[in-house]
């Protein structure tokens, strides 16, 4: 058997048969990052059952230490031209791509991954470290592989990797009624989703006779009229299924409860890279799959953008300051919002060109990185006040004045204003896919919400620096007792100076990611 030169890479012919094989290489390289962080994941779980009680943190550092390696293993691939899993016959397309989209998403979801696990080392609660490592390694793993998926297979099984695993991390704290209750929601609302996404696949399915993202592309062009309505169902009901995943409205009901309920670290987790897999998900699926029938979804992806800013930002305006867990889920109402204006590009997409799904990756990049702060920033408050209401951040300045510091930057950047440069640019940036589409109203929905948000924002923002007397309490304390100042683990401390760092480098380099908006990513 000998290897054919002009066959695809990895195909084995024979003298006596050119035929290609079924047989093919794989690119080892091409798959490392999410291959170790699996891998990394049974090794912490079996690690678990032979090390004793007081030797559990290493596993946490071992978790760290995996999530770094696999981050550091897209340096090599950073030219985006390898692909592998690839069908030896005909158009040859291939079931996983590592171009330049996957790796920024890969690198964005290893990212927040690596900061939750900071932020979950010295956890008050005492998060079980091994099965804690074990699903966000896992979960982790699956959303890595996401983003290189170019079959709707890989793609599914992809999304239910990633999201499996956060059920039971929402769950996760034994004995908390809360934390059962949000993770029962989150898995109910997402196993609806998971069967409406299965369904628009196999319609898919049957309509092309393919799997291959690229080949439904092409085959949906000349769809025989008879599977026309066929097809539209399922591109439909598609989109339905990972609008659940981004917490789109109205499909967003879950956000709140689960949020609140979940472990600190992990509704970081979900609000970040939780999304980013929902997102990626819904990119591939419109813009490399549907492109054909961008008059389908992209009036509707246009009405989801603005339903879902709208929704959000409402709801944050109704949340009271002296709320038990009122930080939490005020952030959980931002993240809603949030997701409006992620979506505005991936509409305007179906109106011009698919470069406007770079404003999208350049927006989510923003908001990892603030959003990921502020709630690095909510876990220092938890620790001193477990009620986390937005109240007890009342006069943060003058205990904590670089945190306060800190997060009143993030909230600043989520809202689009100085110092929070990079917000600002981000925001114009989704504002002008808009407008270089032709979506005016859309436009003008996104500017009327990017002002109501300033409300809650800058509200919060001023809670930090008022006096903690103003009200008679300091997040619960008589006001006249000095405030204690109990240490701060340095896990923690690292993760908020970490994202303060890069947010700041961000707005002070904002075409570091700015760039994503200008270029081809696929």
């Amino acid at each position: 058997m000998t290897a054919d030169p002009s066959a695809a890479p990895g195909a084995l012919t024979t003298a006596a048969d050119p035929a290609p094989s079924v047989v093919q290489s794989v690119d080892w390289l091409a798959i490392a990052p999410p291959t170790l962080t699996a891998l990394a994941a049974l090794l912490v779980l079996v690690a678990d059952l032979f090390l004793p009680a007081h030797r559990k943190k290493l596993l946490g550092y071992g978790t760290l230490t995996a999530l770094a390696a696999a981050l550091a293993l897209l340096i090599p691939l950073r030219a985006g031209d390898r692909a592998t899993f690839c069908v030896t016959t005909g158009t040859q397309p291939c079931s996983y791509t590592a171009d330049h989209f996957t790796l920024v998403i890969q690198a964005l979801v290893l990212g927040g991954a690596f900061l939750t696990a900071l932020l979950s080392l010295d956890d008050t609660r005492k998060l079980p470290a091994g099965e804690y490592g074990f699903l966000l390694l896992a979960s982790a793993a699956g959303a890595a592989l996401l983003p290189a998926s170019r079959d709707l297979a890989t793609l599914v099984v992809a999304l239910e990797v990633a999201s499996l695993p956060a059920f039971a991390l929402v769950g996760i704290l034994r004995g908390d009624r809360r934390s059962s209750e949000a993770a029962l929601k989150f898995f109910l609302s997402s196993v609806v989703a998971t069967a409406v996404t299965l369904l628009g696949v196999s319609f898919v399915y049957a309509a092309t006779g393919t799997l291959h993202l690229t080949e439904i592309a092409a085959r949906l062009d000349d769809v025989p009229p008879a599977l026309d309505t066929l097809a539209k169902t399922g591109v439909v009901l598609t989109l339905v299924g990972f609008a659940f995943k981004v917490a789109a409205a109205p499909f967003h009901f879950w956000v709140p409860d689960t949020y609140t309920g979940a472990p600190l670290p992990i509704a970081a987790y979900l609000s970040v890279v939780g999304k980013t897999v929902g997102f990626s998900g819904l990119i591939l699926v419109t813009v490399v799959a549907f492109p054909s029938y961008a008059d389908v979804w992209g009036p509707a992806v246009a009405v989801l953008a603005a339903l879902t800013m709208t929704v959000g930002n409402a709801a944050a305006l109704r949340q009271r300051t002296d709320r038990d867990r009122g930080a939490v889920r005020l952030l959980a109402w931002s993240s809603v919002a949030q997701a409006g204006y992620l979506l505005v590009p991936i509409a305007a997409a179906a109106y011009s060109s698919d470069e406007q799904i770079g404003s999208t990756v350049a927006y989510a990049l923003m908001y990892a990185v603030v959003n990921l702060g502020a709630f690095a920033v909510a876990a220092l408050v938890s620790r001193t006040h477990p009620g986390n209401r937005v109240d007890d951040y009342r006069g943060l300045y003058a205990t904590r004045p670089l945190a306060a510091l800190a997060l009143g930057f993030f909230l600043l950047c989520l809202a689009g204003l100085p110092p929070g440069i990079i917000g600002l640019f981000a925001k114009v940036t989704v504002f002008s896919a808009a407008v270089d589409a032709g979506l005016g109203w859309l436009a003008v929905v996104m500017a009327v919400n990017v002002v109501i948000a300033l409300y809650y924002y800058l509200q919060w923002t001023a809670i930090l620096f008022r006096s903690p007397d103003e009200a008679g309490t300091s997040g619960g304390a008589p006001a006249s007792g000095t405030p204690r100042r109990p240490s701060v683990p340095a896990p923690l401390t690292t993760a908020i100076a970490l994202t303060a760092v890069v947010g700041v480098l961000l707005s002070g380099a904002p075409q570091l990611v700015l760039r994503f908006a200008a270029v081809t990513l696929f």
